[in-house]
């Protein structure tokens, strides 16, 4: 039997976005919004000046699921450089699509295992690192000029 889609676990995960703050003067900030269901986050990033993350923050107006992958991103972001944030999206990306059975190595995306067979729903889940990525592009061209 396949595990409840709305778990437990997945549900705690969302309601921890109650705390979630964008940021005062970021270097880069981005919103996305998911073309499928309207879920939307907007990413604020700071990066120092070896390109990694030292400060985040995020806005989340989404379903349980790009909340609680909000979440997910929030507690493991601070001292990634951006390449490992698309690598980790992209690995996301192809366990979620079942073209990897490989676990996503970013801690807690596993909890996604009852999503991958809802297509529907992967867009809302990879959100939150969409936006991230996309903020720290734009924080990238802050911290080079």
């Amino acid at each position: 039997m396949s595990e409840t889609l709305y778990n437990t676990r997945i549900l705690r995960l969302a309601a921890a976005t109650a705390g979630a703050a964008r940021l005062d003067g970021a270097q880069g900030s981005a919103t996305k919004v998911s073309p499928v269901c309207g879920s939307k986050v907007t990413a604020d990033i700071d990066l120092d000046s070896a390109g990694r993350v030292v400060r985040f923050g995020q806005e989340i107006r989404a379903c349980a699921l790009g909340q609680a992958a909000a979440t997910l991103v929030d507690a493991e972001i601070i001292g990634k450089h951006p390449a490992y944030l698309a690598a980790a999206r992209a690995e996301l990306a192809d366990w979620l699509a079942a073209r990897s059975e490989t676990a996503p190595a970013w801690p807690g995306m596993d909890v996604f295992a009852p999503a991958r067979p809802h297509r529907a729903r992967h867009a809302s889940i990879l959100l939150s690192l969409d936006a991230a990525i996309a903020a720290a592009e734009a924080a990238a061209t802050v911290t080079a000029a």
